[in-house]
């Protein structure tokens, strides 16, 4: 059973950062790409997992529960990325130079 904790599921959307030099070449950039293809992924096993069941090949109703409800966290997590992103650029339009 895979654990689906919010705390477990940022841990494994961030990049791992094991030296400096990494740490030089990892942007914001790559950290929203990283997030957004994790998102994509886990929206296309939860897919997976509601075909399997459908047709049969799936019986555990509760590993494609998890498999759903870990799709609608990583979702909703990207839009509520999205949403400060869009209230920062907001802010800083709004700055006077």
């Amino acid at each position: 059973m895979k654990d689906i904790s919010i705390d477990t599921h940022l841990k494994s959307m961030m990049p791992t950062l094991s030296g400096p030099a990494q740490r030089a070449q990892s942007g914001f950039a790559e950290m929203l790409t990283q997030a957004i293809d994790g998102t994509n992924k886990a929206q296309l096993d939860a897919d997976k997992a509601v075909t399997d069941l459908a047709t049969g090949k799936a019986e555990n109703l509760h590993e494609v529960m998890l498999s759903m409800e870990e799709a609608d966290v990583s979702m909703r997590m990207l839009v509520q990325i999205r949403n400060k992103v869009v209230d920062a650029y907001k802010e800083i339009i709004q700055m006077q130079v």
